[in-house]
């Protein structure tokens, strides 16, 4: 990701929703728009890697969103900002080629959705916190539920939830492993 960035809020926040859809994105670029201290307060049901605090968690973010979401993009459709706060309303635009991971607050995979193959489009609102031209927390809403019905999650069809535990063994298996995506070195 190679871009001219001003210290706008707006203009830090875009980019940090650039940092996880780009498709090259480095420790460097992360490191520029994310605090050390950077909060994502959505990440509780993901993989503990992507909880920890600064750019080292938002790019463990990235890998998770990415490999599940073979195709990943945000359509911006308003943007609103209000000091160090700016608000983000945004489609983002999908398509489910990995296992979607979901994690309980301890960590453990709760769940795991594997590919469909379909595209989905889901509204979402997300809330940056710009501090020094950089992000220090982000909030967001979803539409998961308009998500899954896309995805074919929702109602689950008896061979999908059979595929559901297939996926999830394999996901237990590459995180006891240290190989899943978002437990990567980002040096």
């Amino acid at each position: 990701m190679t871009s001219s960035l001003t210290a706008g809020a707006t203009a830090v926040a875009l980019a940090n929703m650039r940092l996880i859809s780009g498709d090259s994105v480095s420790l460097a670029d992360a490191e520029r728009l994310v605090a050390p201290d950077h909060v994502n307060h959505e990440a509780h049901n993901e993989p503990v890697e992507c909880r920890q605090e600064g750019p080292l968690g938002l790019l463990a973010t990235r890998h998770w969103l990415r490999s599940a979401f073979g195709s990943l993009a945000f359509e911006i459709l308003d943007v609103a900002e209000a000091g160090e706060l700016v608000a983000v309303r945004c489609e983002m635009h999908v398509r489910h080629t990995g296992d979607f991971v979901v994690c309980d607050a301890a960590g453990d995979v709760k769940e795991a959705f594997p590919p469909t193959g379909r595209e989905a489009v889901i509204g979402q609102t997300h809330w940056f916190t710009i501090r020094d031209g950089q992000a220090t927390e982000h909030r967001a809403n979803r539409d998961d539920l308009g998500m899954a019905t896309q995805l074919g999650w929702v109602p689950p069809k008896p061979a999908y939830l059979v595929g559901m535990a297939i996926a999830k063994r394999r996901v237990r298996r590459a995180i006891a492993a240290g190989t899943a995506p978002w437990q990567a070195s980002f040096s």
